[in-house]
């Protein structure tokens, strides 16, 4: 498998540190808000990209972290008039219920900055005995960025650039303006913990650092999320990491693209801000899925209420090609004829092509594309008029829903049964029809059509579904 990484801005191939295993670490949500639909695209495609590996057969451990301690927690907080604890246990709930509705396999670990305060320290305190670390008169302790002298290779920006951006806020005390905070002092009214430097709170990056390290080790496979995060927050963890390990942190890098509204930044001054929550509870969660793997993840993708309704179109278009082949297996018969050897080659090709696209860098786009050729050959060759036999029958099906598992597609719960005065308008329909009572079977027809259940005559008998 090839894989960009932003490290080197060039795909590679794929190389594990251990045959047979991956070690991924993906940046989570900091938990005082719903999640909007930019951070569902991280969330939803490095859970591609896990399920891809499992799929090929390898191992893999899954850290993504939940910042639970952060200013806008704490601002969120003070807000409500609560603690700062039942803004993020509430939030990380929250989140599970999106996850779980975008259909996101949870991690194997899901650690929290809070319990993970003494790795924190710890590493915090080899940074100061090794040079890299100070600590100030009120308490912070300051990461010395120029001396890490490969500052920047994540970013592709020469220190220079960085710098010229670079202040000091009221109230740090610096060697440098680019120096950035390992653990902050506390302020009055604010969450802390004991340290050697006093009572204080980690800073963003190194809660990142320490536990990709807890739980991975001191070397990862693959670091992953939004393209928002290189600079500074991935940036930093590379320089913290590295300094203090002596050690690569990451072998590869993998950043996903933005998400724009109506082709405009997603910003709350627009107006044009959207939760996940908000999408889901109008569209339902699978549109916003598809959405995010229907493109390459590198590439920005735009949201609008057009875009999403062309993802539910899509969606109906791949259900109809598996309801109709678990229709034509339960009407089918046993015993494969010659001809349908052919026919399994055929589908085959179309599992090659999507495994090809996955092994060049991640191409969920054209993975996609190969599902639905799948479902385009399984159409035109599995169908009432060839009668394929059972066995085909399950083999189609098993490698439609082979593939579409991989993507983390075709999840949502269909209506599998009809209320009895559904089913015996359906029974009177089909009498009508066998005494040619046209007028009779058409007015029925509609009728269950008005209640969004839609049928198709097949010479197997009546196909139902319910149309969303």
């Amino acid at each position: 498998m090839k894989i960009y990484n932003t490290l080197t801005r060039q795909k590679e191939e794929f190389v594990p540190l251990t045959p047979g295993e991956v070690k991924i670490y993906a940046c989570g949500p900091t938990v005082y808000n719903y999640i909007h639909i930019g951070n569902a695209r991280p969330i939803c495609v490095f859970d591609v990209l896990r399920r891809y590996f499992e799929y090929r057969g390898m191992k893999v451990t899954y850290v993504q972290n939940f910042t639970d301690i952060d200013d806008k927690i704490i601002r969120r907080a003070m807000e409500e008039g609560t603690d700062y604890l039942m803004v993020s246990e509430r939030y990380i709930e929250e989140y599970k219920t999106d996850a779980k509705g975008l259909n996101v396999r949870p991690a194997t670990i899901h650690p929290l900055a809070t319990e993970n305060i003494d790795e924190i320290i710890k590493m915090v305190s080899d940074l100061i005995e090794k040079g890299y670390a100070y600590a100030t008169d009120n308490g912070d302790v300051y990461f010395r960025t120029k001396k890490d002298a490969g500052y920047g290779k994540l970013s592709h920006q020469p220190l220079e650039d960085l710098q010229a951006g670079a202040r000091i806020a009221t109230g740090e005390i610096k060697e440098d303006a680019m120096d950035f905070a390992l653990w902050k002092g506390a302020k009055p009214g604010e969450p802390s913990w004991i340290s050697p430097w006093g009572e204080g709170r980690p800073g963003w990056h190194i809660e990142c650092s320490a536990m990709a390290r807890r739980y991975l080790g001191k070397t990862i496979d693959i670091h992953c999320g939004g393209q928002d995060l290189i600079f500074p927050h991935h940036e930093n963890e590379i320089a913290q990491s590295e300094c203090c390990n002596g050690v690569p942190f990451a072998n590869y890098w993998m950043h996903n693209g933005y998400i724009n509204v109506d082709n405009r930044k997603m910003s709350k001054s627009l107006n044009n801000f959207f939760t996940v929550r908000d999408v889901a509870e109008q569209y339902g969660y699978e549109p916003i899925r598809y959405l995010m793997v229907a493109s390459h993840y590198r590439t920005p993708i735009n949201y609008s209420t057009e875009v999403i309704e062309q993802c539910k179109a899509a969606l109906e278009r791949l259900y109809n090609c598996r309801d109709n082949l678990q229709f034509l297996m339960e009407k089918s018969v046993s015993g494969e004829k010659p001809d349908e050897h052919a026919v399994r080659r055929k589908l085959e090709a179309h599992q090659d092509h999507f495994i090809e696209a996955m092994e060049d860098d991640l191409n969920t786009a054209d993975a996609v594309s190969a599902l639905f050729d799948l479902a385009r050959d399984i159409n035109s060759n599995l169908n009432a008029s060839t009668a394929p036999s059972k066995e085909l029958c399950r083999f189609a099906l098993d490698l439609f829903n082979e593939l579409a598992d991989v993507l983390g597609l075709l999840y949502t719960k269909k209506e599998t049964t009809l209320d009895a005065e559904i089913e015996k308008l359906i029974a009177e329909r089909a009498k009508a029809r066998a005494n040619k009572d046209w007028a009779t079977a058409d007015k029925i027809r509609d009728e269950l059509k008005a209640r969004h259940v839609v049928l198709e005559d097949t010479p197997q008998g009546v196909k139902w579904r319910i149309e969303q």
